[in-house]
């Protein structure tokens, strides 16, 4: 199955340009240096829409790319600016009338639970428009309508997060550690999407020396690099990346192959052939 994943944010938390600042970046006329909050969508042909993370800026996001439809979310951890766009979701259950079926791992879930608790607490008073979202937990490879999902063990800091991986294509943002059971579950990869922050050492993001060595062992056919703070131009830092990798912005459209059609209980001991 092929599909088209758009880049909706890669940038930092903070966004370029960042509030207060007047560095080149930040001052750039460069719109590949316009940086919102990191997430993306997946559009598999004749099949779902996949959003990947409810960025902060979910709403502006999905006016400036077109998108009317979303048949699934897939979170990768809880930190604001991968989540605080959840409640705009509502505006999809009203077009495609009904619930949408959202993924996390067990911290990232109970985290949403507490933070949108007007929206997964029972006892909570309706009304309004409020976002209606049924969170499953996720513990293993599982499948959204046809389409396979391997979820990636990472580390962000200290705190196990999530990648996915469909077909060939894997997204990896907030990361500065791969433990050892993730590697082979990247092996054959066509693109690869990766957190590359900056240059200079960070405790929770890879830098982009480090990014570059998770690239020359998982040796996948092209690499992007997301979440990007205000210290990496587009255009110089792209010049100075080896063939095969660049800096991912906002806007980008990429062609992925998606995987063949799989079962909805497909499990994670199939492996990826």
């Amino acid at each position: 199955m092929q599909a088209t994943v758009t880049f909706l944010g890669s940038g930092t938390s903070h966004g370029v340009p960042m509030i207060g600042c007047t560095c080149a970046v930040c001052q750039s006329p460069d719109p590949r240096d316009r940086r919102s909050r990191p997430s993306i969508h997946i559009k598999v042909d004749g099949g779902p829409s996949i959003l990947v993370d409810t960025s902060t800026d979910l709403r502006q996001q999905v006016l400036a790319n077109g998108i009317a439809r979303v048949d699934a979310i897939l979170f990768t951890h809880s930190h604001a600016d991968h989540v605080m766009g959840l409640d705009d979701v509502r505006r999809f259950n009203v077009m495609q009338g009904g619930a949408i079926p959202a993924y996390a791992d067990e911290r990232t879930a109970a985290d949403l639970k507490r933070t949108f608790s007007y929206i997964f607490s029972p006892a909570s008073e309706k009304g309004g428009g409020i976002p209606e979202i049924v969170l499953t937990t996720v513990t293993g490879r599982f499948a959204i309508d046809g389409v396979g999902i391997q979820p990636i063990p990472l580390f962000h800091g200290s705190r196990p997060i999530l990648g996915y991986r469909l077909g060939t294509f894997a997204y990896l943002t907030d990361c500065n550690r791969l433990p050892d059971e993730a590697w082979p579950l990247l092996d054959g990869l066509d693109v690869l999407v990766l957190d590359a922050l900056r240059h200079n050492p960070h405790p929770t993001h890879f830098t982009v020396a480090e990014a570059l060595g998770v690239v020359e062992r998982v040796k996948p056919r092209h690499t992007y690099f997301t979440h990007m703070c205000h210290k990496l131009p587009h255009a110089e830092t792209n010049a100075s990346l080896p063939p095969g990798v660049e800096l991912a912005y906002d806007g980008l459209v990429v062609t992925i192959d998606a995987g063949a059609a799989v079962a909805a209980n497909d499990g994670p001991e199939g492996g990826w052939t």
